[in-house]
């Protein structure tokens, strides 16, 4: 692509591109923000139904005490019950969700009670134990009991706004720019994310986080395609692949505030003031190179190229005009040429004959469909494996992120561990990718994450160190194969379909995302279903991941033919350097999260 030779004159990634880069990346960390900042907004404290007046002891097994204060932050029994005497003589027993009084006790306070009791059923009215968590939404609105799956309902519903807004700001973005998207998307950010700490009911919250998810899915979407379109080849791999860094330092984010702030309406405050000077300069940003010259905006785009030039400490030898490709240029020099009868009739001919094969080329695209995924066994297969990765990836990504505040031990270490290994894991990843091969790195990332959960489940849970050890060993694996799939799906599938290809995984990533929430609520019923259920799944996927062609040092397809015949055929492997097209960057860009 003749736009790529700005990268060649100008420098790859120097300090204009780092500048931009780094601050574009700033941002994302408030889409890691608020992704994972219901995690402490519904955190559910330990309760009991209410209590009656005048209370002067309470039991719990062998824990006793004055005062409802003294025994709640012990129970943590849903099955069970306090013991409570009042100054009446009356005792009662406190359930979670229904509370019971003792007909006829004995004076002395017990445990255990043999005789009859009046069972009564509580009606919005609960004691919670406000030794860790001062308030959160479940304490403020009472979201336990019958009413405990609204709390459990709002990171699925979080996680459908971002699947809608990533296909709706994807789009936005080719067609208004990307420099809009990201003013408009980071500033939402910032607005939504004070406004839900003022809502005054749980619907209200769950409609602003539901916008909320929409605008930090389409900042993410375009910030990929945005740092995409300012580095060169040689280090868009690099760049694309860590600006998941940026979203686990927001997670890291999270339990810090989280730690520090146990109150959840200043809480989300605290989270939306976190990146908000971006707001200060991202009106600065200047639209990308590739969005200027395919919209024909010469100008702009050479006084970018001028800006690019002197910033980097180069001259700036490059017109706009010259990295037109060659059909694009023609068109532009048969608008300059209309002094000549003869000339004007000839470019009338020729645009007309452009925009005939522009037609046919449309028409040609249109006939394309999902269905072309699955046009031979071959490709059925492979089409197959790739959504089972991408679904693998987002589940067990979530599970992890989100699983983590119940491995026992510190909830918020804990938090901050699963954001902190991601770092490492992409630093590995990428290189990994490029020396061993796509297929060599994510599959035994899949196993390894399968592994992981599999010893999750026989580990003693008292033994803290150790399950939190192989919860992050788990989370390391599946981040490098969740960063991976990306770009190896670009790689799997010819040109005419890997936009397709690319999109059709990314909503199997969705998918993946809204389940993992309910996957770990499963917890509730069996505290290592949530690993089991990601284990299986990850170690099966991983295995078949095996019969995937490895890409590495292979040209980008063009066919559907030459896609099929990928590791069916030796082949001579070019350089890693070689198969790095630019195309590859941009279409895996234009399609994440």
């Amino acid at each position: 692509m003749s736009v790529e030779r700005i990268f060649d004159e100008l420098g790859h990634f120097k300090r204009f591109q780092a500048c931009l880069y780094f601050a574009a990346v700033f941002q994302a960390i408030a889409c890691g923000i608020h992704y994972l900042a219901s995690v402490f907004l519904v955190e559910t404290p330990n309760f009991v139904c209410g209590a009656p007046a005048n209370i002067t002891d309470v039991l719990y097994g062998n824990v006793s005490g004055t005062a409802l204060e003294d025994v709640l932050p012990s129970f943590n029994d849903a099955y069970s019950y306090l013991a409570v005497k009042t100054s009446t003589g009356d005792q009662w027993e406190l359930g979670r969700c229904q509370s019971a009084l003792r007909v006829n006790p004995t004076d002395f306070l017990s445990y255990e009670f043999d005789g009859d009791k009046t069972t009564i059923v509580c009606e919005q009215k609960f004691v919670f134990d406000h030794s860790q968590v001062i308030q959160s939404i479940v304490t403020d609105w009472n979201l336990v009991c019958d009413e405990e799956w609204l709390a459990q309902l709002c990171q699925p519903t979080f996680m459908i706004g971002v699947m809608i807004g990533a296909l709706v700001f994807g789009d936005i973005a080719d067609r208004v720019g990307r420099v809009k998207i990201l003013m408009v998307t980071s500033s939402c950010q910032f607005v939504l994310g004070v406004l839900v700490a003022f809502s005054p009911n749980y619907y209200w919250f769950l409609a602003i986080r539901f916008v909320l998810a929409m605008v930090s899915s389409g900042y993410l979407v375009v910030v990929f395609v945005y740092v995409t379109e300012f580095t060169g080849t040689k280090v868009r791999t690099w760049t694309s692949m860590h600006v998941h860094a940026a979203f686990a330092v927001g997670i890291m984010v999270v339990s810090l505030i989280g730690y520090l702030v146990r109150t959840w309406w200043i809480y989300q405050i605290v989270l939306s003031l976190v990146t908000s000077p971006f707001l200060f300069f991202c009106w600065k940003f200047p639209e990308t190179p590739f969005y200027l010259m395919a919209k024909g905006r010469l100008r702009e785009a050479q006084a970018l190229l001028e800006r690019i030039a002197s910033t980097n400490g180069l001259e700036c030898r490059l017109r706009a005009e010259d990295l037109l490709e060659p059909e694009d240029k023609g068109a532009s020099d048969l608008l300059e040429k209309r002094d000549g009868g003869e000339k004007q009739e000839e470019g009338q001919k020729e645009a007309e004959e452009k925009e005939g094969e522009e037609g046919q080329a449309k028409a040609a695209e249109k006939k394309l469909s999902i269905l072309d995924l699955f046009g031979s066994w071959r490709m059925a297969g492979r089409t197959i494996i790739v959504w089972a990765i991408w679904f693998i990836g987002s589940l067990g990504y979530y599970v992890f992120s989100l699983g983590s505040v119940n491995l026992g031990g510190n909830q918020y270490l804990n938090l901050f561990l699963a954001g902190a290994v991601e770092i490492p894991s992409y630093l590995v990843g990428s290189y990994a990718m490029d020396r061993v091969g796509r297929k060599k790195t994510c599959a035994p990332g899949l196993i390894l994450a399968g592994v992981a959960c599999m010893l999750m489940i026989v580990v003693p849970s008292d033994i803290h160190w150790l399950v939190t050890l192989l919860s992050m060993i788990g989370k390391f694996s599946i981040a490098i194969a969740f960063g991976l799939i990306y770009l190896y799906t670009c790689e799997l599938y010819p040109t005419i379909i890997r936009s397709l290809a690319v999109g059709s995984g990314s909503m199997m990533c969705r998918v993946g995302s809204v389940v993992a929430p309910y996957c770990v609520y499963l917890a509730d019923y069996w505290i290592h279903l949530p690993q089991l259920i990601v284990g299986i799944l990850a170690f099966i996927f991983g295995v078949l991941t095996l019969m995937l062609p490895e890409t590495l040092g292979q040209p980008l397809t063009t066919s559907l033919e030459e896609a099929q015949n990928l590791g069916v055929n030796a082949k001579k492997k070019s350089s890693p350097k070689d198969s790095k097209d630019p195309e590859n960057g941009l279409e895996m860009a234009q399609q994440r999260l």
